[in-house]
């Protein structure tokens, strides 16, 4: 009875093994369909502790609610990791350690001039990870090198809508996100919060905020289902009135955080 019962788990572990090399494969459903994590798994606790990190980000980890933000997008080891508009390289550090060396974070950078800029310190973050390389490549069109689990974005999302920055078409960018993605895998997009209603227009430069609904309505244009949202980053008494910069409200203002699926039929 001990043999026969070693043999089924060993069969049990052999099993489990197979199901996670598979999952890295392109045709594979993607990680982060799997039961949820939360912000106290022991790969998000690593991503915090990372001694790499500078001050100055460690000291944002309480407001920008790091533990539950890195849980809530599916930032499990072996994920694969897309993150468009990486900025100053917060969550490229988070995301690179807490997927682990099996996983791999591709911050997206564009191969424009411009990059040399406010763009370039995601290349250099990406360059103290060995598991986070920069793709240089249009939000349009992102070329990442293999489907990933997660396609993420924070605080940027009404970027998108501003045209001078030139990132292209919105719903180009949704859909490249689409296309990026195994079948199962998560769209994350974290913003400052408009007053609900206010009308998208083509330059969101004057308050840098957006209306959840109205990105509900162009993610899921581009196929994609609603899975869920976080509170994690409400604030109350944000009036969002306000400019995300205005000293009275930086770095406290009301943001939603929204995770959707693409379907595994595709």
């Amino acid at each position: 009875m001990q043999k026969l019962w070693l043999t089924a788990a060993a069969a049990l572990v052999l099993a489990a093994c197979a199901g996670q090399r598979a999952a890295h494969e392109p045709g594979a459903p993607s990680l982060a369909a799997t039961p949820l994590l939360t912000a106290h798994s022991p790969g998000i606790l690593a991503a915090l502790s990372d001694p790499r990190r500078p001050a100055e980000d460690t000291a944002r980890d309480a407001a920008r609610h790091a533990a539950e933000t890195l849980a809530f997008a599916g930032a499990r080891p072996g994920a694969r990791v897309g993150e468009i508009l990486p900025g100053g390289g917060y969550f490229t550090r988070l995301l690179a350690i807490a997927v682990g060396p099996e996983g791999r974070v591709y911050p997206v950078v564009r191969p424009v001039a411009s990059v040399a800029g406010w763009e370039k310190p995601a290349l250099e973050v990406a360059a103290q990870y060995p598991n986070a390389s920069a793709v240089r490549s249009e939000f349009t069109a992102m070329n990442y090198p293999e489907p990933l689990d997660v396609v993420f974005t924070a605080q940027n999302y009404h970027d998108f809508h501003i045209t001078d920055y030139h990132f292209g078409e919105v719903a180009q960018i949704n859909s490249a996100a689409f296309a990026a993605l195994k079948p199962g895998g998560a769209y994350v997009v974290i913003d400052h919060s408009a007053i609900a209603g206010t009308a998208v227009s083509a330059d969101r430069q004057s308050l840098h905020r957006i209306d959840q609904a109205a990105v509900r309505r162009e993610v899921e244009a581009a196929g994609f289902v609603f899975d869920a949202e976080s509170e994690a980053l409400r604030n109350p008494d944000d009036p969002r009135t306000a400019g995300i910069f205005d000293p009275a409200i930086r770095g406290h203002t009301d943001q939603f955080m929204m995770r959707f699926r693409k379907p595994a039929a595709h």
